[in-house]
């Protein structure tokens, strides 16, 4: 409970949280995203965030910003197709979020095709699938030795992979490898797995941590997914191994209707922060991860849809303009609570190119 608007300290709540689920102060306590997030919330924050011990789900809580390319992708397609060679990219350095993005010359001689679905953006001179996500090199960390630490990263991208990257997950299965390698005992992100598949909506969106496409709109281009991102670690709390993912995924796709060769591309860049528990500590099983966060920053993905596909627009089908500055879908040189911070999620974005 809260007095006088205040809220309970993380210490005491987790207490609490710990002496409900064991009976004893000294029992493994069964993680939760919402307790567990709140510190982290503390440390980074200032002030008490809203609500964070309301049903709403933790740190789900979107830092989702949906950006439809509107008008400007509109004029610079027009401006591709008359002046290629006109036409700026610009390339991160490949070290994923806080690094830097110089801005480097492409021309775009044409506009994508099914042959070329990459064709006049960065994602053309990324790398495929898990290769185009750095890894770093594996020590002993917390209560995990060096050999397990790396099973934990490898695991990691397995995960990522999973969810994000699985031919059958991205025609809209449901991700079972991925789910196998979330902590079972995690209730409330067990409970928004489950609902977020039963009955995809706002509160409760898969979107938030897996890829999928509905097949009566649209369908892949090739078995290529383009990315670019990283995954570091460090010692989370009790000695966990916390693991951080920042990757942008590149998805090209076409109408569903058989004969279509208009190419339209879906961005998406995920941050997941996850936990590999010590057992003694955390109630947890083995070669599961609990998850402290996970959001999405998506484009041309479908504006404020609740509907748990990605609803990709083609250039015949666009007629939002957006509101706001353009923002490039391709830009990670910031990291991703910069990049949402002013974004308001009831909002639809512009985006400079997809």
């Amino acid at each position: 409970m809260a007095k006088d608007g205040e809220s309970i300290p993380d210490e005491e709540w987790e207490r609490f949280l710990r002496d409900a689920e064991a009976g004893a102060s000294g029992a493994p306590q069964e993680p939760s995203a919402r307790a567990r997030m709140v510190g982290r919330r503390l440390r980074e924050e200032p002030g008490p965030p809203a609500g964070w011990r309301t049903h709403q789900p933790p740190r789900r809580e979107r830092g989702k910003a949906w950006y439809v390319v509107g008008l400007l992708l509109a004029v610079g397609l027009l401006a591709v197709a008359l002046d290629p060679g006109r036409v700026v990219g610009w390339f991160g350095d490949g070290d994923g979020a806080g690094g830097t993005a110089s801005p480097v010359t492409e021309p775009a001689s044409q506009l994508p095709t099914p042959e070329e679905p990459f064709r006049g953006s960065p994602a053309v001179e990324w790398f495929d699938g898990t290769a185009g996500i750095s890894m770093p090199e594996a020590r002993a960390t917390g209560w995990m030795t060096k050999e397990e630490v790396a099973r934990a990263l490898d695991e990691t991208r397995n995960f990522l992979e999973a969810s994000s990257l699985d031919p059958a997950v991205l025609r809209g299965e449901r991700p079972k490898k991925a789910i196998a390698l979330m902590n079972p005992h995690q209730s409330d992100v067990q409970d928004y797995v489950t609902a977020a598949f039963r009955e995809p909506g706002e509160e409760n969106d898969p979107l938030l941590l897996f890829s999928r496409f509905a097949q009566t709109k649209v369908r892949l281009v090739g078995n290529v997914v383009k990315t670019q991102g990283q995954i570091t670690f460090r010692e989370g709390k009790r000695g966990a191994v916390e693991v951080t993912s920042d990757v942008t995924y590149v998805y090209p796709v076409v109408r569903a209707a058989k004969g279509s060769d208009e190419v339209a591309r879906t961005i998406a860049r995920r941050e997941t922060v996850m936990s590999w528990d010590d057992p003694a500590k955390v109630i947890t099983e083995a070669g599961t991860f609990t998850l402290l966060s996970y959001k999405v920053d998506a484009t041309n993905g479908g504006c404020a849809d609740s509907t748990g596909f990605f609803l990709p627009e083609f250039t015949s089908e666009r007629t939002d303009k957006g509101s706001g500055p353009a923002m490039d879908p391709y830009d990670r040189s910031t990291s991703m609570d910069v990049r949402l911070q002013d974004t308001d999620e009831d909002e639809c974005g512009t985006a400079s190119r997809s």
